[in-house]
């Protein structure tokens, strides 16, 4: 939004420009894979004498990346993913004439027994130890599209000091990776990496729950490096901290969940679980915002619109955005400071009116950014600022909650990070907004996007605002002028079906034409634009595949551009937006 009347409209319409021209034989082999036990079964059964062995292989998780490892042909690599316990596995590729063999000469003590494993995904593997001084010992899978563990034993002989364990693929079959490599028994001089295998974790907890996500954290382990979620028994995380949050749940479901520790030498068996229930669906306004919503920003600033104070602000308007939050020295943290020529006397007699239009049955929130703001939120420190500085005007002022409205970029990681902190702590009734530019919900890859559906379950709605932005790409793929119902409806149909629900989208519009540089429409435009999505009629020559009959509303910039047109724009689109079906 602009602090100015006139905004971006030359960078947008030539990003615009620029999307419109751019618009213009395996081996078979058939065998018997060897049983793989039970990584939990097996811990159990060796308890009793897992104290005095030591894991004898080095960099046993491949944390160090290849240290102590030799590949054959340079056939192995470290990755990231897919890991099964730390950060790193390795990853290693046959060919016609290599069957990548990846080894690690370990010390061993004579005359002893030694309990090797692995964890194994993708293509054929297999584990094995030579040089034992006895019988060499190996094992296979053909592959697995999960984590699979493969476990042998060996002893060594009189005179043996080392032991080659190993790993290898097959010729000419896929990649295969191998994680946790566990040679257990007595040490043999060599020193361990580590010692041995961490303790199970303790004290895990289910913390907030939302319709798609449950909080999880559990004590710190010592000596572990990591640690892996499990969701009714299936990997669905792997960490380094003592908590997370896992998303993608389904609303009002119960999950039991369990949490396991790692380090080079391996995992730990699986905590004890706990459960947790979902909350029911739909969005994150907690029943404070009605099914459809009329949204308008209020000038904390006078630029030439009409000043107002918030008990002016039209009683059609649902959500009202006080724009906008300042920036401070502290990366990531706002604050908020009240325009003397907004004509409030007092601090207090701005606090007063926000309560009053909450009484009215308003929703009054901070909007975060606008066309010159400068906050940054793009590391864990400067999410955290974020939270607790919005939850702190929040309870200063009594927002309802925050609109994000950052028009110079934005970190989804970070900003995801941000919003979840502050919603746990401002509860499921917080009001959350965003009014992207069309440029940022071109694709579900851009950085708002991802944000928007990072938050899906706490978020209330996104307003893109269809001005400013010159031509764009519809859903159809086609390209459409601002000014139009087509370009209204054919970029909201990107939202609607990339992943958001259809209460969480609304059309964000000028208020007259003075309100933006470029993209005004008359009401009648809006109006028909609603009708489109909602009910399937009032179209221009897009028509959407399907109605959104859960379409949230509308939103304009700005309810004093509004005031200056005599409220015609919230006089005629109000009122269409609350008799949505």
């Amino acid at each position: 939004m602009d602090r100015v009347r006139q905004g971006r409209s030359g960078l947008r319409r030539r990003i615009g420009t620029v999307i419109a021209v751019g618009a213009a034989g395996a081996l078979a082999v058939t065998a018997l894979a060897a049983p793989a036990q039970s990584a939990d079964a097996t811990r159990a059964g060796a308890a009793a004498d897992v104290q005095a062995d030591v894991n004898v292989a080095k960099n046993a998780g491949f944390e160090s990346d290849l240290s102590n490892w030799t590949c054959a042909a340079n056939s192995g690599a470290v990755v990231t993913s897919p890991v099964h316990g730390g950060t790193k596995a390795l990853k290693a590729t046959p060919s016609g004439q290599n069957h990548a063999e990846c080894s690690q000469i370990v010390k061993v003590k004579p005359n002893s027994t030694y309990r090797l494993s692995s964890w194994v995904q993708g293509g054929y593997a297999y584990l094995g130890a030579r040089g034992t001084g006895t019988t060499d010992v190996s094992t296979w899978t053909p592959g697995t599209s999960s984590w699979q563990q493969l476990s042998t034993s060996f002893t060594t002989g009189a005179n043996t000091t080392s032991v080659t364990v190993y790993t290898h693929g097959w010729y000419g079959q896929s990649a295969y990776h191998v994680d946790d490599v566990n040679v257990f028994g007595p040490d043999g001089g060599g020193g361990t990496d580590p010692v041995e295998i961490p303790a199970v974790p303790s004290g895990l907890t289910a913390g907030t729950a939302t319709s798609t996500s449950v909080d999880l954290s559990w004590s710190p382990v010592s000596a572990a490096t990591g640690y892996t979620v499990y969701r009714d028994g299936t990997k669905v995380a792997a960490v380094s901290g003592a908590s997370t949050t896992v998303t993608g749940l389904t609303p009002e479901t119960t999950y039991s969940f369990q949490v396991s520790a790692s380090n080079a030498a391996g995992e730990s068996a699986k905590s004890t679980a706990v459960t947790a229930r979902t909350t029911k669906g739909g969005g994150g306004d907690g029943g404070t915002v009605p099914k459809h919503a009329l949204t308008g920003y209020w000038q904390n600033f006078d630029n030439g619109a009409t000043v107002q104070k918030l008990r002016d602000v039209s009683s059609q308007y649902d959500i009202i955005a006080v724009s906008f939050a300042d920036a401070t020295s502290t990366p990531g943290q706002i604050t908020f400071n009240l325009d003397p020529a907004v004509g409030y006397s007092s601090v207090a007699d701005f606090k007063a009116d926000i309560a009053a239009k909450k009484a009215a049955g308003k929703s009054v929130i901070l909007s975060v950014g606008g066309e010159k703001g400068t906050i940054s939120v793009n590391s864990d420190a400067s999410a955290t600022a974020f939270a607790n500085s919005a939850y702190a005007l929040m309870q200063e002022y009594g927002f309802s909650g925050v609109d994000i409205d950052l028009e110079n970029g934005l970190n989804p990681t970070y900003m995801t990070k941000a919003l979840r902190q502050l919603s746990a702590k401002a509860g499921p009734k917080m009001v959350l907004t965003m009014a992207p530019q069309t440029i940022d919900m071109q694709s579900t890859s851009g950085g708002y996007f991802q944000t928007a559906l990072n938050v899906k379950d706490i978020l209330t709605v996104v307003n893109m605002q269809y001005y400013n932005s010159g031509s764009m790409l519809g859903c159809d793929g086609k390209v459409y002028s601002q000014g139009s119902v087509d370009f209204l409806t054919a970029l909201a149909c990107i939202q609607l079906e990339g992943g958001l629900d259809a209460s969480q989208v609304g059309i964000g519009v000028p208020a007259s034409p003075r309100g933006a540089g470029s993209g005004y429409v008359s009401p009648t435009i809006v109006n028909n634009a609603l009708d489109c999505l909602a009910r399937g009629t009032g179209c221009g020559s897009f028509k959407p595949s399907k109605t959104y009959p859960g379409l949230r509303g509308a939103m304009t910039w700005s309810t004093n551009w509004d005031a200056t047109a005599g409220s015609a724009w919230s006089n005629a689109v109000g009122p269409k937006v609350h008799s949505l079906p």
